[in-house]
């Protein structure tokens, strides 16, 4: 009797040790699992970021928390969306969240001289004729932030700036300069007033 209770006691030893093995084993398992986990989960947010269109992105920006502070930004994120109508593709409905976007940076006398449904239909000429004539606006520089040109006029702020868009076609490149004014809402945001190509804007005149 008593051989056979060490004999138990021998076995119980050997039983506990291999289940303790086995508890470590598996903790290690799951903790490899988990960083595999966690590990494709960062590469899953990665490749969705990555696959993001340049339509996509733009329309993302939720100008009610996350407006361009100041007139160049402004002025920058309108020509972003403006290269995205010309040169990306995207759906109908991105089209449409695009114009939406570049309609809320307007000024209310701008969105008042140009009503949205009109404004809509105009802009999708202008972009079906670029696209069947192949011009592409290929990059934008807009004026240094030294060189906004701010002033006050019938008691509200204005700031206006320079943006010189390069539009190619084949292997003809042409540069488009283009005069902005912006003038501050109630809310202390910029928006666009107007624009005109500069050749047409006598600085002189328009300060008078």
């Amino acid at each position: 009797m008593a051989v056979m209770k060490a004999s138990a006691k021998k076995s119980s030893g050997k039983a506990n040790a291999v289940k303790g093995s086995v508890v470590i084993l598996l903790m290690v398992v799951a903790m490899v699992g988990y960083y595999y986990y966690l590990s494709n989960k960062g590469k899953e947010n990665k490749a969705e970021q990555v696959e993001m269109t340049v339509a996509q992105e733009l329309i993302s920006r939720n100008l009610s928390t996350n407006y361009p502070p100041t007139p160049k930004e402004v002025v920058r994120y309108y020509s972003d969306i403006t290269r995205c109508f010309y040169n990306e593709e995207y759906s109908e409905d991105e089209f449409k969240l695009l114009v939406n976007k570049a309609y809320e940076l307007y000024d209310d006398d701008l969105q008042e001289r140009n009503e949205y449904g009109q404004y809509l239909i105009e802009l999708s000429k202008d972009v079906e004729y670029y696209k069947d004539n192949k011009i592409r606006v290929a990059n934008y520089s807009v004026s240094a932030s030294a060189d906004v040109d701010f002033f006050k006029d019938s008691g509200y702020d204005f700031a206006r700036l320079y943006c010189t868009y390069t539009l190619v076609s084949g292997a003809r490149r042409q540069p488009v300069e283009e005069v902005f004014l912006l003038r501050k809402d109630e809310s202390g945001h910029w928006r666009i007033y107007g624009w005109d190509l500069a050749e047409n804007v006598n600085i002189e005149e328009a300060e008078e």
